[in-house]
């Protein structure tokens, strides 16, 4: 998993509430395990003015005009602004996957749904939690300004504007550790690898027969 300490990424919207997994990564292209590909299919109803099958180039698509990340000023953007509750809908992994694999390092809200917010953790994405009116402010300050990049800094908790000010936030400790070393549930579980050599080797020695049995 990346790590996540401080990043610094252009802003863009999705200036709407109750935003579900389904309009984040849609159904039908939930036919893989693997974290990568899903980046040409993150929000892909509102995204595209046709229906997307799986497997199909989205390059020779027709682009939804309307559609904010279809707009040049958005162009590369890592900072995804969103409305109150992000995320809600069915549980996949799939659609952290999504935003990860079109270039979104963080995702600031008013909140989001629990199973979703979760899941960015596990995947290296920064779900950030601010009151609506900030969130509103920030909304407003990034219409205003084309270019509209904000600086995520992990390790002092801020989300800090193009005019320097700072907004803090917060993160759970252990979160923010797994965050800023990178280390997802499997990264977790090796680094007590030692621990669990000598384990193994305790446990062959009292009890040989077991792993016999399975050779």
């Amino acid at each position: 998993m990346k790590a996540f300490t401080q990043h610094k990424g252009v802003a863009a919207p999705m200036d709407r509430a109750n935003v579900d997994t389904d309009l984040i990564i849609p159904k039908q292209f939930l036919k893989s395990i693997k974290r990568t590909g899903f980046g040409p299919n993150l929000f892909d109803e509102l995204r595209y003015l046709d229906e997307g099958q799986p497997g199909q180039d989205c390059s020779n698509r027709p682009l939804n005009p309307e559609f904010p990340l279809n707009h040049p000023r958005y162009e590369g953007a890592s900072v995804l602004l969103a409305r109150k509750n992000f995320g809600c809908g069915s549980s996949r992994e799939h659609a952290p996957w999504a935003l990860d694999d079109y270039g979104f390092r963080a995702v600031i809200a008013p909140s989001f749904a629990d199973i979703f917010f979760n899941n960015c953790f596990k995947n290296g994405l920064l779900p950030i939690v601010l009151d609506e009116d900030t969130i509103e402010q920030l909304f407003q300050e990034m219409y205003a300004e084309e270019g509209y990049a904000l600086t995520i800094d992990l390790e002092n908790q801020q989300v800090i504007k193009p005019n320097g000010e700072a907004i803090a936030f917060e993160v759970d400790a252990f979160r923010k550790h797994c965050l800023l070393n990178g280390l997802d549930d499997i990264g977790l579980t090796l680094e007590d690898a030692d621990a669990i050599r000598v384990y193994e080797a305790k446990r062959r020695e009292q009890a040989p027969w077991l792993f016999d049995a399975v050779k």
